[in-house]
């Protein structure tokens, strides 16, 4: 009986020990932007293979990747995430359109360079650094780890995980085994001069591909008696291929990789496995190829299906209940019971806490949140914006929902600078330069004073003083003062007979409320006085002067996408002024215009239907009270604002469609061809019979959308027998 149950001893303490001396598997992913992704299809086929992972080592894209499956996302999961992200915003940090608040919406239309140029509180000028800030991709990840905001130790993940980055003072290789997952991931991923740096403990940090790109001897001071290798770096170009000084500055960074990532591949033992997928046909920006690249690392997995079987020998893995619980779609939805706002920005915490909508004591909703946070953003006082969770000791089902704001160093005011050209190839041509000037957070509610000036056919200075009247800018009262001046031509059949210069100087005052972020509407009162003078034509004519006091109501709605070119939503924008003798108006009578575009798009084609009205109630003097009307897509055919006239309407249809493949890079050039069909009228009242009649136009045009703004070439012409050729540097529509 005894060496009966010796023998059973004997035959338990070998199955414990056999069970206890399976190796520690660590799994390196390597850095390598878009062709990081091939990782994902290397973790399906792992997963297939039943490899159990123990520990996890990334660098840049492979800390990406690896960082998600660390806290418990299934490969498919990833997978599902890389198909359906829309790279080219999350490379970017230009929220949304929708999610930009109203105000801030209408600064596309004001100039067109859209990069403005950032003034600090001292005067000088400031210079981001980094072309990318980060601010989407960081919400990316603090949206796909929340259920990870507590968890400091990264040793206490489902798979203990390692993200390497550099110290770019010093050049120090810095391992990240705790803190907060998000930002340590996004540091180590920080590509030099393309992502601005992460600032964590004092320590300015960047992409760790610069001193470890496949950090092999991280995962081994981890424990792990082998590990699998995934090397996806990119290929050094060849001397016919370095043309451009993009290619010298890509081969520099490779060069770096390159050396520490040959380094450390020396290092590999007999019972290592090395995984390099094919991906000789992908550069790192390759991110509209991400099925592609997915495969090519399933494949190379597939193909180390005998050396990789042995790895998946069944046992028990210490890590399998922790993995299970961190894949529990709960765990990814916290009970919020608190709100707290960390800022140290111009703006006051009443006002950042107003834009967020989370309900205490019910689940985070992260679509929500991700649309706060991108408004929060759009305001243009952080540098950043982001969040995370803590949980209390006391209480593990009290969590708070923490909003870290963090104040924009480049500068809150903005200087701007833009053109607008026009050019009929006929020899008339209209060109305005301009600038503006915002100054930002003038007190805590978020006070703006926004300078404007243009000179050119069409002068102009504006200066607007807007005052939020509650925290959540819901309310605003803005006095204001204009000047402008202006040619303004009177016909006969559509032919000018004499051409006015009109000087207006005027002031005023507006009373409003923003409506979400697609609109607002305003009340105001204003007066405004000048003169008309004869510029060319019958020097007989009189010069006269004249006094307006109006009353005014305006609404304006946008959810376009694109101001440019956009691919859906609608712009409307409705005015309404009645001018009266009360108010120091030389004449009593009405003016009321009615502006609309809707875009539609369908796969790859774009419609914009739309139009305006414009309508003067009364008799009065034509100069003063003329709409403009002529240009590209504006009646094509006729110069710009050739037609003029108390009264128009406009009806058109747009089409274009995008030529060149969507760029992942921070810069892209898109080319479109388009046509559009345009009817329209002009006429004046009463007192003076002037009428255009309908006119019925066309145009077809090519479109790049530069980094200043469209670049359109357009032929145009109509059924009055006019014909013209465009070229127009400005507003698209």
């Amino acid at each position: 009986m005894r060496c009966i149950i010796f023998c059973l001893l004997i035959l338990i303490s070998t199955a414990s020990l056999g069970e206890n001396t399976h190796p520690k598997v660590g799994l390196v992913l390597s850095g390598g932007a878009a062709r990081g992704l091939a990782h994902i299809g290397v973790l399906k086929g792992l997963e297939e293979q039943g490899v159990h992972i123990d520990a996890i080592a990334g660098t840049s894209m492979g800390a990406v990747i690896g960082g998600l499956y660390a806290a418990g996302y299934k490969a498919d999961e990833i997978e599902r995430i890389a198909l359906d992200m829309d790279w080219q915003q999350v490379l970017s940090d230009q929220p949304p359109r929708k999610d930009i608040p109203f105000r801030r919406k209408q600064d596309d239309r004001d100039y067109l360079i859209k990069q403005p140029l950032s003034i600090r509180d001292d005067g000088t000028i400031g210079l981001p650094i980094g072309v990318i800030q980060g601010q989407n991709l960081s919400m990316l990840l603090e949206r796909l780890l929340v259920h990870t905001s507590n968890t400091r130790n990264f040793d206490k993940l489902a798979i203990p995980f390692r993200a390497v980055a550099t110290d770019i003072a010093t050049g120090e290789k810095i391992v990240f085994s705790k803190g907060h997952l998000p930002r340590a991931i996004r540091a180590s991923m920080a590509i030099p001069a393309v992502f601005a740096p992460v600032e964590i403990n004092g320590r300015l940090l960047v992409d760790g591909g610069m001193v470890d790109n496949i950090p092999i001897d991280v995962a081994r001071s981890m424990g792990v008696d082998r590990v699998i290798v995934i090397d996806i770096g990119t290929p050094l170009l060849k001397r016919k291929q370095l043309v451009t000084v993009v290619d010298i500055l890509n081969q520099s960074t490779t060069l770096m990789t390159r050396n520490n990532s040959e380094a450390q591949l020396a290092t590999l033992q007999v019972d290592d496995i090395l995984i390099q997928p094919p991906l000789a046909a992908y550069d790192s920006t390759a991110f509209g190829n991400a099925t592609e690249l997915i495969d090519a690392g399933y494949r190379a997995t597939q193909a180390l299906q005998s050396r990789l079987a042995e790895l998946g020998t069944s046992y028990t893995n210490p890590s399998a209940t922790t993995l299970t619980e961190a894949r529990l779609p709960g765990q990814r939805t916290p009970l919020i019971t608190n709100i707290t706002i960390q800022n140290d920005s111009k703006i006051s915490d009443d006002v950042i806490r107003r834009y967020i909508r989370q309900p205490l004591n019910e689940p985070l909703d992260l679509e929500r949140l991700q649309d706060d946070m991108s408004t929060l953003y759009g305001l243009n006082y952080f540098d950043r914006v982001e969040y995370s969770i803590t949980r209390s000791k006391e209480n593990t089902k009290s969590n708070t929902l923490v909003i870290h704001a963090i104040d924009k160093l480049s500068g809150t005011d903005f200087l701007r600078f833009g053109i607008n050209l026009s050019d009929d190839m006929r020899g008339d041509s209209a060109f305005n330069l301009g600038a503006s000037y915002r100054v930002n957070g003038i007190n805590a509610l978020g006070a703006e004073w926004l300078t404007r000036g243009q000179v050119g056919d069409h002068q102009e200075l504006y200066s607007e003083f807007y005052q939020p009247l509650d925290i959540g800018s819901r309310y605003f009262v803005a006095p204001y003062f204009t000047i402008d001046s202006q040619n303004i031509e009177t016909l006969v059949d559509n032919d000018p007979v004499a051409e006015y210069r009109r000087e207006r100087y005027g002031y005023g005052i507006n009373l409003g409320r923003q409506i979400n972020n697609s609109g607002e509407i305003r009340f105001g009162i204003g007066q405004r006085w000048g003169k008309t003078e004869v510029r060319v034509g019958d020097p007989s004519l009189p010069t006269d002067s004249f006094n307006e006091g109006f009353y005014e109501l305006k609404y304006s709605y946008d959810t376009l996408d694109n101001v440019d070119f956009p691919h859906e939503g609608e712009d409307i924008q409705l005015s309404f002024r009645q001018f009266d003798p009360s108010l120091g108006s030389d004449d009593r009578y009405q003016q009321f215009e009615f502006k609309i575009d809707k875009a539609l798009t369908f796969g790859p084609d774009t419609f914009v239907l739309g139009g305006s009205y414009g309508r003067t109630y009364n008799d009065v003097d034509t100069v003063t009270s003329s709409y403009l009307l002529g240009g590209a897509r504006h009646l094509s055919g006729y110069r710009e604002d050739a037609l003029s006239g108390q009264n128009y309407s406009l009806g058109r249809l747009v089409y274009y469609r995008r030529m060149t493949e969507r760029s992942f890079l921070p810069l892209d050039f898109p080319i479109y061809l388009g046509a559009s069909l345009e009817q329209g009228r002009v006429w004046n009242n009463n007192g003076d019979h002037y009428d255009s009649g309908s006119i019925t136009a066309g145009s077809v045009f090519v479109s790049f959308d530069t980094p200043l703004g469209p670049l359109n070439f357009s032929y145009g012409l109509n059924d009055d027998r006019q014909k013209a050729l465009y070229l127009n540097l400005g507003n698209n529509f």
